[in-house]
């Protein structure tokens, strides 16, 4: 995975560098030498819905105790959660290190707060769906003769989702907010992206095992 750095003069060279001597600057500019605010929503408000109906659908399949609903929301939630975070890391962190300044800004806001809905979502249902399915199939059971692999794979989903849940989105609502500023902190935000990045490689690699669990669970 490549660096994914942010220029450190970022609160110097956000925005333009100001009017020429001796002009007016444009409406809505700072001034001389300050850089207009960037215009973003945090949390992309056209999302939500689809976020709402997602959630409600995983909460019905859970009451309903449905196989074919869990299996989806489990198979649906696990697959993009796997590809979402290997993508991340292996692809497009070495993009975002090849960028100039002004596109890997443009780039984070308006990646980032897409991924503040994304990943949390994800994670509900992969968890949700699988920790219900498992009881469906009687897979939680101590007498179940793969068990062993069940709990493991529990305890490596576990740690993933606490990364992403609290290393991950703490990261992504730390760069928005940074980038709201009117004077971002350039450092800072390199700092955290390289978190974001590095974390979602992580968590993508550990993914593979729990492909490696799930396939071997499926097959016997």
């Amino acid at each position: 995975m490549a660096d994914v750095a942010i220029d450190p003069g970022l609160d110097s060279g956000l925005g333009s560098a100001g009017p020429e001597p001796g002009t007016t600057p444009p409406p809505g500019d700072g001034g001389p030498g300050r850089p207009p605010a960037l215009n973003f929503n945090i949390v992309p408000v056209r999302g939500l819905p689809i976020v709402a109906a997602l959630l409600i659908g995983l909460v019905v399949a859970i009451a309903s105790n449905n196989l074919w609903a869990l299996e989806f929301f489990h198979v649906a939630g696990g697959g993009l959660w796997t590809s979402l975070d290997l993508f991340l890391g292996l692809v497009l962190g070495p993009i975002m290190g090849s960028l100039a300044i002004p596109a890997r800004v443009e780039f984070t806001t308006k990646f980032m707060p897409k991924m503040l809905l994304i990943m949390p979502t994800l994670v509900a249902m992969t968890l949700g769906a699988g920790f219900q399915l498992a009881r469906h199939l009687g897979n939680l059971e101590a007498d179940y003769p793969h068990h062993a692999w069940v709990v493991t794979s529990y305890v490596i989903v576990g740690v993933m989702a606490v990364i992403a849940l609290g290393l991950l989105e703490p990261a992504n609502l730390a760069v928005l907010f940074e980038l709201k500023k009117p004077h971002p902190n350039g450092a800072r935000i390199q700092r955290l992206m390289k978190v974001f990045i590095y974390t979602a490689g992580i968590t993508g690699l550990m993914q593979i095992l729990t492909l490696i669990i799930m396939t071997f669970l499926a097959s016997h």
